[in-house]
């Protein structure tokens, strides 16, 4: 079977659900971004919820596809940087609970942590402090960590570090696996809409972006979006939230409803969970069309509930709804 692994920040969510959105203007931060901040800004952050109920989670981007994919039944790799303290062990011991591959790194930084509030719409907003995520670096990386892959699947975040998301694909490449990639957030995008373009046009196979990084990054609306930049990505997949997805695989272009949910409790991980799913459809070489509806269940799923922690009750009912979707 083919084998997935993913690289990207092990963070540790931190989940803050709130009653209005009066945090965040306090914060400056805008409602549905993702904000890169410093050690000043975390204990900021700390000191106004000190009062508030929040919820742990093990988080990143890549991180929280990986799971999904390793709580449908995939063996997959995770490889990332985590401080050698208590948020690092936390982050080490759900990856071997849930049969995740460990190829964290431990350093003496502090554990990145996200901070995510969750407004009452569901809508989520970070707060990223790094910390030992950021210090991943080139001589981190080496071949023999891609050995028995067939897939790499990429954060967009890592884009902060060019040189070494440019090392990363180099190698993986030279190992023959395919790359994955989700474009991260669109202001993140915005601040690197070249370096993006040739990236894709260099090394991704597939690509996955919401309509507003796929706007940022191309300037089109999602139709003309996924028409361009499927002339140089094999797969391209534009999520549109509530009105479903669009993926193109060369000439095929399919149209993929979400799941119908009552009421989103917290949209954190949507879109990593979306993309688990259609890259668990990919795997088993499943349609384009049962991989968009795969994707769909697994997001419709996660936005059910804080965080990205699905109760095992929860997995088996997904799991068999996974068996009956056909394709």
């Amino acid at each position: 079977m083919n084998k997935i692994v993913g690289i990207g920040n092990a963070l540790v969510d931190l989940l803050i659900k709130m009653e209005d959105d009066e945090l965040l203007d306090h914060l400056d931060f805008p409602k549905g971004s993702m904000q890169l901040i410093d050690l000043d800004k975390y204990k900021e952050i700390n000191s106004l919820i000190a009062n508030k109920s929040t919820h742990l989670a093990t988080g990143g981007s890549a991180g929280n596809t990986i799971l999904a994919l390793a709580c449908l039944g995939e063996a997959p790799g995770f490889i990332g940087k985590i401080g050698s303290d208590s948020y690092g062990q936390f982050y080490r011991s759900n990856l071997q609970k849930k049969n995740i591959k460990d190829h964290l790194i431990a350093t003496d930084f502090l554990s990145g942590v996200a901070s995510t509030f969750i407004s009452p719409d569901g809508e989520r907003t970070f707060g990223t402090y790094l910390g030992a995520s950021s210090t991943l670096s080139t001589t981190d990386i080496s071949s023999s960590l891609f050995a028995g892959y067939e897939y790499l699947y990429v954060e967009g975040y890592l884009v902060q570090d060019q040189e070494l998301l440019l090392h990363i694909a180099r190698l993986a490449k030279n190992q023959s696996l395919k790359i994955c990639i989700d474009l991260a957030s669109y202001n993140i995008v915005e601040e690197n809409i070249a370096f993006f373009k040739e990236f894709l046009r260099e090394f991704v196979d597939v690509v996955f972006a919401n309509e507003e990084e796929a706007r940022a990054l191309t300037g089109r609306a999602p139709k003309e979006a996924l028409a361009y930049l499927a002339s140089f990505c094999d797969t391209v997949v534009i999520k549109l939230g509530a009105k479903g997805a669009v993926a193109q695989y060369g000439d095929q272009i399919c149209i993929g409803s979400a799941t119908s949910v009552d009421h989103v409790v917290d949209t954190t991980g949507a879109g990593d969970f979306f993309a688990a799913g259609f890259l668990y459809g990919l795997i088993q070489e499943r349609s384009l069309e049962c991989c968009l509806e795969l994707g769909a269940l697994l997001s419709g799923s996660v936005i059910q509930v804080v965080g990205t922690d699905l109760e095992d009750e929860k997995w088996n009912e997904i799991k068999l709804k996974v068996g009956e979707i056909g394709g």
